[in-house]
């Protein structure tokens, strides 16, 4: 058996890739797999660099998690505008921090 096939994608990362009206992924599954893995390992290192900008800067969980965003989406940039919205969702879930409505932008 591959190390893909043992992976599980959350629901909330296979929306990502599925069309409206649609029941399958616009990627083949190695390829989610690989984006998924990618994006799951963005949110799990920016969990320190997160706490450190809170704690450091003094500033509220909603605009570290804003500046995480903008981070995401600077040249050369790794992860598409959908990606980069579910990488900051992940961290505030990482982090137990809420996200109030309208407080992130949809990709």
């Amino acid at each position: 058996m591959s190390d893909e096939s043992q992976i599980e994608i959350p629901p909330s990362f296979l929306a990502l890739y599925v069309a409206p009206g649609r029941q399958k992924p616009s990627l083949p599954r190695a390829e989610l797999a690989v984006r998924y893995e990618l994006c799951e390992d963005l949110a799990q290192m920016l969990t320190e660099t997160a706490r450190n900008m809170e704690f450091g800067l003094g500033i509220a969980e909603s605009d570290v998690l804003a500046r995480c965003l903008q981070g995401l989406r600077v040249e050369p940039v790794v992860v598409s505008e959908a990606e980069s919205v579910w990488v900051v969702r992940r961290l505030a879930e990482l982090l137990d921090w809420s996200l109030l409505e309208g407080g992130m932008p949809d990709a």
